[in-house]
C-alpha cells in the first residue's frame, strides 16, 4: 500500500493505533534514517496490522474509527507517525509523544542530505527546502526558487528532479502483514506483537494489564498520569508500571499481572483511588518520620506496594507508633540490603504473604529479612561505598535528619528543615573536593559517603574550600557539640590532610554506631507519636550540591545555555552502572540531549577524573571535559546546524 493511502486510511479512522502500544519514542537521528532511506529507495521494512471489527477494536487517542474492519498498527508505528508528522506537518490523532522529533526537517539540494532547521545555516539559503512544505504543497514553488535562483540554473534539471523525489516518497509502497481471525484476541496479538518485535522494546505483563483496563476505561491511562504528576511535582519519581504494582497489591494482594485479568473497571477504579491515599499516606510518613523527603534518597520503591497493601488493609490507619515505626523499619533495611535489587515480582510475592494475619504480619516481614540476610546489624565497611549512587546514601541523610545534627553556621537543629522549611539543605563535603585533589586522593576517596555529611547553603558558603584543620575549631567554638552530632571524629590529627583515609574510617564507625541505635528504636518503637506530619506532596525540597569554585563554574555555564534557548544541565546527575545498584556523578549533564529527546546525551566533567568520562561515553553520552570545548560544540554544531 502506498504511503499517502496509509495517511488517508489514518485520516479516516480505517487504520489506528491499539491502546496497548506505547507512546512514540524515536529521536531525529531515526527520522533522519527514514527520510534518507525512503529518498534512496532503500527498504525500510514493512507493517503488521491486526484486522479487526471496529465496534471490537481499542484504540489510542480520540478519532473516531470507520465503520466496519479497522487495521490496528502492531509494527511500524514509530515510521508510520514520522512520516504522518512530516507529510501532514502535524501528528495524528493517536500521537502520544514528542512532536519536535520530526518538526521542521528539510532537505538540501546540492547534496542531497537531511537536517533539522538551523537559522544560521539554512536562513535565506537556496539550497534548503522545508520537506513538509515540499509534501503539503507539491513542488511547483520549489520549481520556482529553482528557476530564479543564479547559483541553482546550472544543475536546474537535476535539482528539480529531487524535488520531485521528495514529493513521490508518498508514492512508495509498503507491504502490510496482517493478522486476522476470530482467535486474535489482546493476549494472542500482545504475544505477535513481542515476537515481531523482539529486537525493539516489548510489552510487559503491565502493559497488557493496563491495555485490558483502557479497553473498558479509555482514560485510565491519563488518570494514572496524573497521579505520577502530583508526585513528580512533588520531588518523586514513579512510573506506570510501579502504580500498577500497588494497585495490584491492593486489589489482588499479588506482584503478578495476570491477577488482574479479571479486575473490572469499578474495582480498578477504587484501587487507583486506594493507591494514591497509601502512597500519599506512606510518603508523607517516611518524609516526617525518617527525613527522606526527595526522590534522590527514596530507595527500594518496590516496598511500596507491600507497604500500600498493609495500610490498606489498616483502613489507612496504622494501628499505633510501635506499629508505623516497625513498619519503617522494615523499609529501611530492604532499602539498605537491596531487598528488590533482583527479582521483583517473586520478591514482592514471598513478602506479599507475610502480611497474613495482619497482627503479625511485621514481625513475619522482618523475621523474613533475617532469614535472607542473616543479621541486619551495621558495620562501618557498609559506609565504604562511595557516591551518591551508594545504597548508604540516603542512610546518611536519614540520619542527619532524625538524630538532631546541627548546622555548622547557625547551630539550628537540621530537623527543623524537614520538608521544606526554612533553607534548603546542600550535601557538603567534610574535606572539601578541591583540597583532597590537591593532595592527589582519586574520585572514589573525594566522594566517599564517609566524607559527605548535610548543611545548610550559608554553612557551605561560609566553609567554601577550608579545611577542616582550618573551619573545625571555629565550628566548636560557636556552636559546641555541632562537629559530634554529624559524628566527626574529634581526634584533632584526624583533621589533616594526609590523615583523611584515617579520618574516613574512624567516622565509618561513628556512623555504623549511629545507625545501629536509630533503626533499633524503630524496631523497639520507643518514641511516641510526635505532632502530626506535615504533607509533604505541598511542598518539596530538594537537596543540592555544595557551591564550590567548579559548580559555579558550571551554574554560569547553564545560565548562559539558557541565555541560547537551550535547557540548563542537570547538576550532579546520578548515571546509574550497568548493574543499576551504583552510580556514577556526572558534574552536569543533559540525559536527553539538548534538544530534549532529539540528540545524543550530553556530559561536561570539567576535572575529567578516574574513568567518568570513559564511563559516560560507554553510556552514550557525548562527553566534554573542558567547558570552553562543550561552549564551542554549542555554538558550531547546534546553534549554528
Amino acid at each position: 500500500m502506498k504511503i499517502g493511502v496509509i495517511l488517508d486510511q489514518i485520516d479516516l479512522g480505517s487504520m489506528a493505533l491499539p491502546e496497548f502500544q506505547r507512546g512514540y519514542v524515536w529521536n531525529r537521528d531515526q527520522v533522519r534514517g527514514l527520510m534518507e532511506s525512503l529518498y534512496r529507495k532503500h527498504p525500510v521494512g514493512g507493517l503488521l496490522v491486526w484486522l479487526t471489527k471496529s465496534e471490537e477494536a481499542h484504540a489510542r487517542g480520540d478519532s473516531s474509527l470507520a465503520p466496519g474492519i479497522v487495521k490496528l498498527l502492531l509494527d511500524g508505528q514509530q515510521r508510520i507517525t514520522s512520516l504522518y508528522g512530516i507529510v501532514r506537518g502535524k501528528p495524528p490523532k493517536f500521537f502520544d509523544g514528542n512532536a519536535q522529533t520530526f518538526t521542521g526537517l528539510y532537505f538540501n539540494l546540492q547534496d542531497e542530505t537531511f537536517e533539522f532547521y538551523a537559522p544560521l545555516k539554512m536562513k535565506d539559503n537556496p539550497l534548503w527546502f522545508s520537506v513538509t512544505d515540499l509534501m503539503m504543497k507539491g513542488v511547483a514553488d520549489g520549481v520556482k526558487r529553482v528557476l530564479a535562483s543564479p547559483d541553482l540554473a546550472p544543475n536546474v534539471n537535476e535539482y528539480i528532479n529531487r524535488l520531485n523525489a521528495i514529493e513521490n516518497i508518498k508514492q512508495i509502497d509498503l507491504h502490510i502483514e496482517e493478522v486476522t481471525g476470530e482467535d486474535k484476541t489482546v493476549d494472542v496479538v500482545v504475544g505477535i506483537f513481542n515476537r515481531v518485535n523482539s529486537g525493539g522494546t516489548k510489552l510487559s505483563q503491565g502493559d497488557l494489564a493496563l491495555a485490558k483496563i483502557c479497553a473498558e476505561w479509555p482514560s485510565a491511562r491519563e488518570e494514572m498520569k496524573g497521579r505520577l504528576t502530583k508526585w513528580k511535582n512533588a520531588g518523586f519519581v514513579f512510573d506506570l508500571d510501579w502504580l500498577l504494582r500497588n494497585v495490584n497489591a491492593i486489589l489482588r494482594n499479588e506482584s503478578r499481572f495476570d491477577a488482574m485479568k479479571d479486575v473490572t473497571t469499578s474495582e480498578f477504579h477504587d484501587g487507583l483511588k486506594a493507591a494514591e491515599r497509601t502512597t500519599d499516606t506512606l510518603l508523607n510518613l517516611i518524609a516526617s518520620r525518617l527525613g527522606l523527603d526527595h526522590g534522590d534518597v527514596l530507595g527500594s520503591r518496590y516496598a511500596f506496594p507491600v507497604m500500600a497493601r498493609y495500610v490498606f488493609q489498616r483502613k489507612f490507619k496504622i494501628a499505633d507508633h510501635k506499629d508505623r515505626d516497625k513498619l519503617l523499619y522494615w523499609y529501611v533495611q530492604t532499602l539498605l540490603w537491596g531487598r528488590y535489587a533482583g527479582s521483583v515480582e517473586s520478591t514482592m510475592r514471598q513478602d506479599l504473604t507475610q502480611l497474613d494475619p495482619l497482627d503479625t504480619a511485621l514481625d513475619k516481614l522482618i523475621s523474613q529479612l533475617r532469614q535472607t540476610r542473616g543479621d541486619l546489624n551495621l558495620r562501618p565497611e557498609d559506609f565504604f561505598g562511595w557516591s551518591r549512587g551508594a545504597r548508604f546514601y540516603p542512610l546518611l541523610y536519614m540520619l542527619t535528619r532524625v538524630c538532631r545534627a546541627r548546622d555548622w553556621e547557625s547551630g539550628i537543629e537540621l530537623s527543623s528543615h524537614l520538608l521544606g522549611h526554612l533553607q534548603t539543605l546542600q550535601v557538603h563535603h567534610v574535606f572539601p573536593k578541591k583540597v583532597l585533589y590537591k593532595h592527589n586522593y582519586d574520585r572514589p576517596q573525594v566522594n566517599a559517603i564517609a566524607n559527605f555529611t548535610f548543611l545548610t547553603q550559608s554553612a557551605n558558603l561560609w566553609i567554601l574550600d577550608r579545611e577542616p584543620e582550618d573551619y573545625f575549631p571555629e565550628v566548636e567554638r560557636r556552636h559546641p557539640g555541632a562537629l559530634q552530632s554529624h559524628w566527626i571524629p574529634m581526634d584533632k590529627s584526624l583533621w589533616k590532610p594526609e590523615n583523611y583515609p584515617d579520618f574516613l574510617a574512624t567516622r565509618r564507625h561513628l556512623l555504623a554506631q549511629a545507625g545501629n541505635e536509630f533503626l533499633d528504636t524503630l524496631l523497639k518503637g520507643s518514641i511516641p507519636e510526635g505532632k502530626p506530619a506535615l504533607s509533604i506532596l505541598e511542598k518539596a525540597v530538594p537537596v543540592v550540591s555544595e557551591v564550590e569554585e567548579e559548580e559555579k563554574l558550571l551554574i554560569e555555564l547553564n545560565q548562559w545555555l539558557v541565555g541560547q534557548g537551550l535547557p540548563a544541565g542537570v547538576l550532579n546527575y546520578q548515571m546509574p552502572d550497568q548493574s543499576g545498584q551504583e552510580f556514577e556523578i556526572l558534574d552536569v549533564a543533559w540525559p536527553d540531549g539538548l534538544q530534549v529527546n532529539l540528540s545524543q546525551p550530553v556530559a561536561v566533567l570539567p576535572d575529567g577524573r578516574n574513568g567518568a568520562p570513559e564511563a559516560a561515553a560507554q553510556a552514550g553520552f557525548r562527553v566534554f571535559t573542558s567547558v570552553d570545548k562543550f561552549k564551542s560544540y554549542v555554538t558550531h554544531e547546534v546553534l549554528a546546524m
